[in-house]
């Protein structure tokens, strides 16, 4: 987790360690004189024409994420990315479909894509950036895959008491059929922005063995999106006001019937028991007719969700009782059940539509 005090940048990245390792995504070992492609080729033996090849020290084909992304003109690409920090903005364009990226070590630890822009900060021409320019990575094209890489946006607040719009989001995904296996998202307010091109097309994603940390909001969205087997953590702002913030806060479109939907994951914190709420609806302004959704089922709610009233409003227009907010046969203190009313939950007729299956419907990632 976060230091208490302002940490370096360094100490940032480090967070979430032991969850990589938890998650038996552990390094493997390194020999003297190895490739830093590992079993991925390299430019003079590529493991396919479209296979394009990043290391910082200039061993490969380009230095930066976006130079290889921006010479991938097309379709079907792979990226592989070699160790090392990558402190810089992407952006995957809707024609970039069918791109992979792969961090050659086998460790998201290793390969790290961060930037720190927040919602308020000040762009170069002017104005600022929202809380959607703020994005380290953006990925608009359908059929994006990225496996053992680390997406990091390490915007500190305490470093900028001047900035109050504090939203800074590590990655925005928006296309159909994204899928991350492995990897970690790291960040604050709105770390993880699961999103769709449009209020009408309903964009699938799908994240399993990942990892993602953060304070307010920090998975959010409209997308559907199905996380399997993933470790959520709460940072520790260590301020006076309860709640400390959320983990979910979804923006499902009405006309969508599946949101997000975690199973066989966990909740860990950093901060004290019951500071923490599972989720509160986003209604956004600008989408009055969202009907937030979210199950989390089969989960383990360690003690830093408030376990009496897990769920919050964000607007009082839009009371979370009246969103689509279910559990499943959830585990642990913070899914203990005192005050039912609170704890709306699915019969096992209902759960049975409510699984990675369902939600994907003809895609298997």
């Amino acid at each position: 987790m976060l230091s208490r005090t302002t940490p370096s940048r360094r100490t940032f990245l480090a967070a979430g360690a032991g969850a990589a390792l938890a998650l038996g995504l552990a390094a493997p070992a390194r020999a003297q004189g190895r490739s830093p492609f590992g079993r991925y080729g390299s430019p003079s033996a590529r493991l396919t024409e479209r296979t394009l090849y990043v290391h910082p020290g200039g061993l490969g084909d380009h230095t930066t994420v976006q130079a290889a992304v921006t010479a991938a003109s097309g379709s079907g690409y792979t990226l592989v990315l070699a160790s090392g920090t990558y402190r810089e903005t992407v952006a995957v364009g809707v024609a970039r479909t069918e791109m992979t990226w792969i961090g050659a070590s086998g460790d998201p630890r290793d390969v790290v894509v961060v930037y720190d822009n927040a919602n308020g900060t000040p762009k170069p021409g002017g104005g600022t950036y929202g809380t959607t320019g703020s994005a380290t990575t953006t990925v608009q094209a359908d059929g994006f895959t990225a496996r053992s890489i680390t997406f990091a946006n390490d915007f500190l607040r305490a470093d900028h008491p001047e900035i109050t719009g504090t939203q800074a989001v590590a990655i925005k995904v928006q296309g159909d059929r994204s899928a991350f296996v492995g990897c970690r998202f790291l960040g604050h307010q709105d770390t993880l922005y699961a999103d769709s091109t449009a209020l009408g097309t309903f964009a699938r994603q799908y994240y399993r063995d990942c990892y993602a940390e953060g304070d307010v909001d920090f998975v959010f969205g409209r997308a559907t999106a199905v996380f399997e087997r993933c470790h959520f953590h709460t940072l520790d702002r260590d301020v006076a006001f309860k709640p400390e913030g959320m983990v979910f806060a979804p923006s499902t479109a009405r006309a969508n019937p599946h949101g997000f939907l975690a199973v066989r994951s966990r909740v860990t914190s950093g901060a004290e028991d019951g500071a923490y709420k599972i989720a509160r609806p986003w209604v956004p302004s600008y989408e009055t007719t969202a009907w937030p959704s979210l199950v989390v089922r089969e989960t383990e709610l360690g003690p830093g969700i408030d376990a009496v009233a897990p769920y919050v409003d964000m607007r009082a227009a839009y009371p979370w009782q009246s969103m689509r907010f279910r559990e499943y046969r959830d585990t642990g203190p913070g899914a203990e059940i005192t005050v039912p009313e609170n704890r709306p939950q699915l019969t096992d007729t209902e759960a049975a539509s409510h699984t990675r299956a369902v939600y994907l419907g003809d895609w298997r990632p």
